[in-house]
């Protein structure tokens, strides 16, 4: 039976590490770290992730805000607003939810965030830090890859990885983390020819493609640990019955969809030694390691690191 790499344990493993800290900075600074989220316009799908933020920066002592700006804003009072928290003392953390508005300049708004402030880790100064190995700020997603990884005590020097996905959020930086391991590390994209052949090279392959079950048997060499990233929503009942086994499906029947990730579950569980299920896996890691990320800027910006 292949070993199920449990993200919930992992991310309540990483908030129990992260209270002492908060404690330390404001044992030391008189103050909590501090996290700033920035939500514009109405995005029910980004309400619920924001709050699960604000929830878990609550849970563990530190000051959250979220200002939720009007969606006609403009990019101007956007970032006159970015600055403004950049300026602020108390403020450890910037968070622009994604994605903004079609009128408004992401790209602009996100080169604002201060970098010693980018808690998401996507700034290209933080970006330039991460590939040359300097301390910095971590895209939160890929560096909860890690931690899973790490704390399963899965070897990951010298190992074959296989990064599926070159987004600048996950599949680049991924790459670059597994490198810093010593993972001899291969980047695929849907231009790779013979994917298949390359992934099932990997003793580690991470998928991050964004597409649902895309990764079947064929992609995976048999014993490999196995790292879902994506997370998919499928509403077709067809769907449905190519990806899940028919145990599952009184379940989408009842609830009209079911989550999956890029990699076919039944699949993964058959021919991996270990893998991230979906949901379950990647997922929680991530809002523990934009706390963590706070927390790191608040003890470098007061002095404690």
């Amino acid at each position: 039976m292949p070993q199920i790499l449990d993200g919930n344990s992992v991310r309540d493993q990483i908030k129990a590490e992260c209270r002492p800290r908060v404690e330390r900075v404001r044992a030391h600074a008189g103050r909590v770290p501090g996290l700033s989220v920035v939500l514009v316009g109405n995005n029910p799908a980004s309400e619920v992730y924001v709050r699960s933020k604000t929830k878990t920066a609550a849970e563990l002592g530190m000051h959250s805000e979220t200002i939720t700006p009007d969606a006609s804003i403009s990019t101007e009072a956007l970032l006159e607003l970015i600055r403004e928290l950049n300026a602020r003392p108390e403020v450890d953390g910037i968070l622009v939810q994604l994605p903004l508005p079609a009128h408004i300049d992401s790209q602009k708004i996100l080169l604002a965030v201060a970098p010693e402030k980018d808690v998401d880790g996507f700034h290209p100064c933080n970006v330039g830090l991460l590939s040359t190995g300097r301390p910095g700020l971590r895209p939160c997603t890929p560096a909860g890859v890690i931690q899973i990884l790490k704390r399963y005590q899965i070897p990951i020097a010298g190992k074959n990885a296989v990064v599926l996905g070159r987004s600048d959020i996950v599949g680049k930086p991924m790459a670059m983390l597994l490198l810093q391991e010593n993972a001899t590390v291969t980047i695929c994209h849907s231009k790779t020819r013979d994917l298949p052949g390359v992934c099932r090279a990997a003793d580690i392959l991470v998928a991050a493609i964004g597409k649902p079950a895309m990764v079947t048997a064929d992609y995976i060499r048999p014993g490999a640990v196995v790292v879902d990233v994506g997370i998919n929503k499928v509403d077709s009942r067809a769907e449905a019955e190519r990806i899940f086994d028919p145990s599952r499906l009184p379940d989408f029947d009842r609830r009209g969809s079911l989550l999956v990730g890029d990699v076919h579950p039944g699949d993964m569980a058959r021919v991996s030694s270990a893998y991230t299920p979906v949901p379950g896996g990647v997922g929680p890691l991530t809002i523990a390691m934009l706390m963590s990320n706070t927390i790191d800027s608040a003890e470098r910006r007061t002095g404690l690191s």
